[in-house]
């Protein structure tokens, strides 16, 4: 009987709304989710029906606009009202409201953001999605909004919350504009990897202020040939988070005029006490993106700089190459770690393979465990110059180690050309045993990361030890920041010397043809170092532009630089590496770059 009565009911219903226009049904829905309720909250199968009535029309009147909008607004929790003229259409929130001007035929003539305290000012991008009718990615432009406002409590502590975060915003641009002496030609890279704050964004439309901290040479190639492509390397958003306890925050500058600089450059901040600041339940924020794989020992140290701890739930601890394994894995590989030994065979130029292993046992240390960090509360400004610095270092150990993992495993077949055991020493330190093919004896490259900027390789070998040897490998590796290429370059340096051959002088330079493939890359120099129209970029999957033309013409790597020399740069040479200030900082970024291309394309067919 039960069944039958449904079946009733539900012919009933169809009969009584097959003659109703849509536009009815959507004003019942809404009637049902306006209906007063003991939950404040709205009725998420209410506004999953009006979501899916409204996908499946056209907005095409003054009408269905304001419907959509409505229900965008009540996804993200916000109210929303139309002004008597029904010409615009208010979302509103506690802390920020939009206004959107619209046409009698429903078309969206403007859109203003108004955020709190401020007056409200045109926003061309979120215009743009409206007229389009990307009202997916308006709504997710609203959730960004709100994320901002994020924090439990009345509106005087969210507005006290907000007003905290613009000083620290405001005080960080300070820092960043301070005078500082460049250790790169380009302008960019060098506020990225040596900037007190990095390269900072100031925050709009609900995306907040954005700190780009690290970029490899690879992402440095990858972003002057893509410039659509957007920020690459490693990014932190700066934010505002709720927590357990209070924190003082500051709410006015805690930088003095005119700024009074330390000796690192830095300036002297005024202590919390002396200016405005208040108790509140909440913590800046560094959000990073992508979350950072770091050492225990290294999240240890960003608790000390910032007096913060970092929630034990937030962290999941797992040995360091497994981290590095899956954070890589997500990007497109098939890499796990099975806790045994990890091998990984890595395709470089002129068909040469090297095989890398990363023995479980070594790697399963508790002092080398690891866990992805993607935040990291502080409560001041000042501890954002350090924090950097820290992420900077773990960039660069994960860099080199990231260059030794591939989705290439061993299979029955390929004979490597050289066979390389990488050993971690300390946190901060591994070194990497292999064999040369026409020695009786193993070989150790030892690899210290003192911080981003300052690495140093000791190598032990059989009659090489000497100090020109290292300056020279150390070299190597700081500019493509790559093991295996690095490797390649020394393998054939210490063959030259096993076959009789006298080593040349590598205190200075790094000859081209210690590191360039057999066989180079289908690419052509006209004669004044710059690229032809037959060039080989796109054969590695780099499109042509002026940028990467840049890269490989005379005047970015060197006056005294050859065509033939900015071809075998190309083909994944260190050419020219010395101290010259005027030189460009990166005129090898392609070592890495085709490597890099290599593992994440796996195109066999060009080695």
């Amino acid at each position: 009987m039960a069944v039958v009565g449904s079946k009733s009911i539900i012919s009933d219903l169809h009969s009584k709304y097959a003659e109703k226009t849509w536009n009815e049904t959507f004003k019942l829905v809404r009637r049902c989710m306006d209906k007063s309720r003991g939950d404040t909250k709205p009725c998420e199968p209410l506004i999953r029906c009006l979501k899916i009535l409204h996908e499946a029309l056209n907005v095409s009147s003054l009408s269905a606009m304001v419907s959509r909008l409505e229900i965008m607004a009540k996804q993200r929790g916000m109210g929303s009202h139309l002004s008597p003229t029904e010409t615009t259409c208010y979302l509103t929130a506690d802390m920020f409201y939009l206004e959107v001007l619209l046409l009698p035929g429903g078309e969206v003539e403007d859109v203003k953001l108004a955020q709190h305290g401020e007056a409200p000012v045109s926003s061309e991008s979120l215009l743009q999605l409206l007229k389009s009718k990307k009202f997916e990615e308006f709504s997710v432009k609203l959730k960004g909004l709100f994320s901002l406002y994020s924090i439990p409590g009345e509106n005087e502590t969210k507005i006290k919350v907000y007003t905290a975060l613009q000083f620290l915003g405001k005080d960080l641009q300070k820092i960043s504009h301070l005078p500082r002496a460049l250790r790169e030609c380009n302008l960019q890279v060098d506020m990225i990897l040596n900037g007190r704050i990095g390269y900072l964004t100031a925050g709009s439309e609900g995306i907040p202020m954005t700190i780009q901290y690290y970029i490899s040479p690879s992402d440095i190639l990858l972003e002057m040939s893509d410039s659509e492509r957007g920020s690459v390397g490693q990014l932190a958003l700066v934010t505002v988070g709720p927590t357990d306890s209070t924190h003082k925050l500051q709410m006015a500058s805690v930088i003095p005029q005119p700024p009074q600089l330390d000796a690192q450059g830095l300036p002297l901040f005024s202590p919390l006490c002396e200016v405005l600041s208040e108790m509140m339940p909440a913590c800046f924020q560094l959000k990073l993106q992508p979350p950072l794989p770091m050492l225990s020992s290294f999240v240890e140290k960003l608790s000390q700089i910032t007096d913060v701890a970092i929630a034990d739930a937030d962290l999941q601890w797992a040995p360091f190459p497994q981290l590095m394994m899956t954070l890589l894995g997500e990007n497109g590989g098939n890499k796990t770690w099975d806790g045994q030994d990890a091998h990984f065979l890595v395709p470089l130029p002129g068909k040469e393979i090297h095989s890398y292993v990363l023995p479980g046992a070594a790697w399963e240390e508790a002092a080398l465990r690891g866990a992805l960090v993607s935040t990291i509360p502080f409560t001041h400004p000042a501890h954002v110059p350090a924090l950097l610095e820290l992420l900077r270092h773990q960039c660069a150990i994960n860099t080199l180690l990231a260059s030794c993992i591939t989705s290439l495993r061993p299979s029955p077949g390929p004979v490597c050309d050289l066979y390389c055991e990488v050993l971690p020493e300390s946190g901060s330190s591994l070194s990497v045993t292999f064999h040369l093919s026409d020695s009786d004896s193993l070989s150790v490259l030892l690899v210290n990361v003192a911080d981003s900027r300052k690495l140093t390789c000791s190598l032990f070998a059989v009659g090489s030890e000497s100090e020109s040897m290292d300056e020279y490998v150390s070299r190597v590796l700081k500019r493509c920041m790559s093991i295996p290429v690095t490797m390649r370059a020394l393998n054939r340096r210490l063959s030259k010397r096993t076959c009789g051959e006298a080593l040349p002088a590598c205190s200075a330079t790094i000859s081209t043809a210690d590191v360039s493939p057999a066989s180079p890359l289908p690419m052509s120099c006209e004669a004044d170092g710059s690229l032809s129209s037959g060039s080989g970029l796109e054969s590695i999957g780099i499109p042509t532009t002026s940028s990467t033309a840049a890269v490989f013409s005379q005047d970015a790597m060197g006056p005294d630089t050859t065509a033939t020399a900015a071809e075998s740069a190309f083909c994944l040479s260190v050419a020219e590496v010395n101290t010259n200030p005027t030189a460009n900082p990166y005129p090898c970024a392609s070592v890495c770059v085709y490597s890099h291309w290599m593992h994440n394309n796996h195109l066999p067919e060009l080695i």
